[in-house]
């Protein structure tokens, strides 16, 4: 068995910067009402942040269908015989379905791991999966190490705009009247107990609660020293500052990041979200 590892730009990394790590990828989508963008191939995370700022309507989908092929054709021809998939979560895409189908047309294995979020966990998996492979670990001994990533893994959403997350059908209208009219602030979730959807996790009245209402979760759900920690901001980073120190002062055996928000979820969560996104590290 040879093994190629693939992914997508939920990394938070593009084409070219997976290549060198020696994992192939595809570039998920955004669009505006004329133009398809390859997410941080034809526009920067910063680019697409200013789109949403001047309230240009986007979309986002997955990676174009015949980049899809392409790219599984590509592995085909480099020698592999199995496509070890870490893509965005199945909850937000149907990206990793499109990987399926084009290893099934190319007679290809196809192995899926369902992160059942995206980011810098997407990331994690996928590298240390190929680390794991290269050191060798057999493909069961690698989805039990990365299972246990993924039970460890949450994301929490502050969103300031709830306009943006209706606009993209991740949030319903009469939500997002209810908890203007009452001044709730909602607080989202998404990972493994969400089944990689967007959840409304608790509902709070001002930021300072909700940002102390992720420090009681992240403590309830046992984060600690063996983890990482991000805080990801979408263009303004004043809020995400104040959640970062928070975070360093309740867990300072963690390692925490201030980091952008990958363009794809920040086009929906709108400026100056406050986006958190832990997890357990292997091996420790």
């Amino acid at each position: 068995m040879k093994v190629a590892f693939v992914c997508d730009s939920g990394t938070g990394r593009n084409v070219a910067q997976l290549k060198e790590l020696g994992i192939y990828s595809c570039p998920l989508q955004i669009s505006d009402e004329s133009t398809n963008y390859l997410e941080l191939e034809d526009k920067s995370i910063e680019e697409i942040y200013d789109m949403v700022e001047k309230q240009v309507p986007l979309k986002t989908s997955l990676p174009p269908l015949g980049m899809i092929h392409d790219t599984i054709a590509q592995i085909k021809d480099d020698g592999y015989d199995t496509v070890f998939c870490v893509p965005i979560c199945s909850g937000l895409s149907g990206t990793g379905n499109a990987f399926r189908l084009a290893c099934e047309e190319a007679g290809l294995k196809f192995i899926f791991v369902d992160t059942h979020v995206t980011a810098e966990v997407e990331f994690y998996c996928v590298t240390q999966a190929k680390k794991m492979y290269e050191a060798g670990k057999s493909i069961d001994e690698i989805l039990k190490e990365l299972d246990k990533v993924i039970a460890s893994a949450s994301t929490i959403l502050l969103p300031m705009d709830l306009d943006h997350l209706v606009r993209g059908g991740r949030l319903t209208p009469m939500a997002a009247k209810l908890a203007g009219f009452l001044k709730i602030r909602p607080i989202l979730r998404i990972d493994q107990t969400t089944k990689g959807k967007i959840d409304v996790f608790d509902k709070v009245r001002t930021l300072n609660k909700a940002m102390d209402r992720v420090i009681s979760f992240m403590k309830e759900q046992g984060v600690g020293d063996l983890y990482n920690v991000y805080v990801a901001y979408v263009k303004e980073k004043s809020n995400c500052e104040v959640m970062l120190d928070k975070i360093k002062a309740a867990f300072p055996g963690a390692s925490a990041h201030l980091i952008p928000l990958i363009s794809t979820v920040g086009c929906h969560t709108g400026i100056g979200c406050i986006a958190i996104q832990y997890y357990k590290r292997l091996g420790e």
